[in-house]
């Protein structure tokens, strides 16, 4: 009973999110606090969610200051030459905007945290997916698929946990997988050019004109960006122009247009335009190499792991805060201008607390977990690798890591053993998912990313899932041809 309770609850969570039926947040707290009502341990509630919450504080802590901490590099202008070189890479087109996001979203996701690398990377591509109004959900589905890939990094986590589970050395696990997730990678990559082959025949080949951005003062806002299209498909021989910023108009149709792609996108020209203005109060280039310097510190941190995560960015964003902004009043205000994404963020992890607290407490998910391990054929048995691989897919996206890695594979393990397959073999069929994992509603990363960029979480989720699961194969295809799994 509890296995199909557990099942049942996912798919209801999902399906309701994806017809936005209710929001992600109310979602995550009403439909568990309902399942557990129903399996008869409504009593004990309250326990598991303190448990969950326990069990993700520090995670809502570090993801709370880490927003404040790039927020105020962002409007000091840390990241401005990056978005101005991103922009003269990508020339308007849909294409290399697109391959730029998977390649920033890879280069970044170095630090092993994918929080940072959605905070950067939209941060970043946020203004230019708006000016050329391009699909925000292509760059959240293209940053999150990549990060995921690049999270199996022996310091990102699952590889670590998969080494700690089966008491294995995390570079045996990682190294020889090293080919199959780089085909996983240019997969990636494959995947952002089709979509930005996708995107510029629907926008048509586009240029930027004048790289200004419109500012505060009159002459200023008389400066038009403009936008010139080639129309759907870059047909038609003469092409339909859109001017950008104050001032600016179009004809009705073009701005009926406009309004129509804004609608589907999820984006306004209300706000985003404004990251890159070069005279912004905020800006502090006297210490931009004391910026670049202490992030660059900051990641090294988080890389050796010297301190906790969420200690090491409660201690930069004070630190950035008191050298940038050292008034009271302007530190205030820093912080008020990102509250909003701090508590929107915040808020889903520790209603995702509920969910995976529901989940483990009831036991659901170690249920479901034996279930689908005792389905298993004896005749796959000498395959557990591949079967690993496979399983890693879909339960990792419905749980999180340190239950997939400490409830499961352990099993998987086992069952290996039994057959004559190494636990090695197990462990690196186990990071197979990763690329699907990043997108999971129990990864509290995956709400800075959607937030950011201002996504619906159910648009993400069904633009995502089905380009990240076949990037999951991908990799466990290639591993299967070079030998490893």
């Amino acid at each position: 009973m509890l296995t199909i309770l557990g099942f049942v609850m996912i798919a209801t969570f999902l399906v309701l999110i994806m017809m936005k039926k209710m929001s992600p947040m109310a979602a995550l707290v009403l439909i568990p606090a309902l399942f557990c009502i129903l399996v008869g341990q409504g009593a004990h509630l309250g326990d598991y969610v303190l448990k969950g919450i326990g069990d993700l504080a520090p995670t809502a802590a570090m993801l709370m200051f880490a927003i404040i901490y790039f927020g105020v590099m962002i409007d000091v202008g840390l990241f401005d030459p990056i978005v101005r070189g991103i922009l003269k890479f990508c020339k308007a087109d849909p294409v290399r905007v697109v391959v730029g996001t998977a390649l920033l979203a890879a280069i970044v996701s170095l630090d092993g945290d994918g929080s940072t690398t959605f905070m950067i990377t939209v941060s970043a591509l946020y203004p230019l997916y708006k000016r050329l109004k391009m699909s925000l959900v292509v760059m959240t589905g293209v940053a999150a698929t990549a990060n995921g890939v690049m999270n199996t990094l022996p310091w990102g986590g699952p590889t670590a946990r998969a080494a700690t589970a089966l008491k294995l050395d995390a570079g045996d696990i990682f190294v020889p997988m090293i080919p199959a997730l780089a085909v996983g990678l240019v997969a990636v990559f494959a995947l952002a050019y089709v979509l930005g082959r996708r995107e510029r025949k629907r926008l048509g080949v586009l240029t930027l004109g004048d790289t200004r951005l419109v500012t505060g003062t009159a002459d200023e806002k008389e400066t038009e960006q403009v936008l010139v299209g080639a129309g759907a498909g870059g047909t038609g021989g003469t092409g339909t122009g859109a001017r950008l910023g104050a001032g600016g108009a179009g004809t009705d149709a073009d701005a009926e247009a406009d309004a129509d792609r804004d609608a589907a996108t999820g984006a306004d020209d209300d706000d985003g335009l404004q990251v890159l203005d070069p005279e912004r109060a905020t800006l502090r280039p006297k210490l931009y190499w004391f910026n670049a310097a202490l992030t660059i510190a900051l990641l090294t941190l988080l890389i050796l792991q010297v301190m906790p995560i969420p200690v090491l960015f409660l201690l930069g964003a004070a630190l950035a805060l008191t050298v940038n902004f050292p008034h009271m009043k302007d530190q205030k205000a820093r912080v008020a201008a990102h509250a909003e994404n701090v508590l929107n963020v915040s808020g889903m992890v520790f209603a995702a607390a509920v969910f995976t607290g529901v989940l483990t407490g009831t036991g659901m998910v170690e249920h479901m977990a034996r279930w689908l391990v005792s389905g298993i054929p004896d005749a796959l048995g000498p395959h557990m690798g591949l079967v690993t691989g496979i399983l890693s897919i879909p339960l990792t996206y419905f749980m999180s890591n340190d239950g997939f890695y400490f409830g499961i594979v352990p099993i998987l393990a086992e069952a290996g053993a039994a057959h004559g397959v190494a636990p090695i073999e197990i462990a690196r069929a186990s990071l197979v998912g990763q690329a699907l994992h990043m997108s999971s509603p129990l990864v509290p990363a995956v709400y800075v990313l959607v937030g950011m960029a201002k996504v619906e979480f159910g648009d993400h989720t069904k633009f995502t899932v089905k380009w990240a699961a076949l990037t999951s194969l991908v990799v466990l295809c290639a591993g299967v041809l070079f030998g490893i799994l």
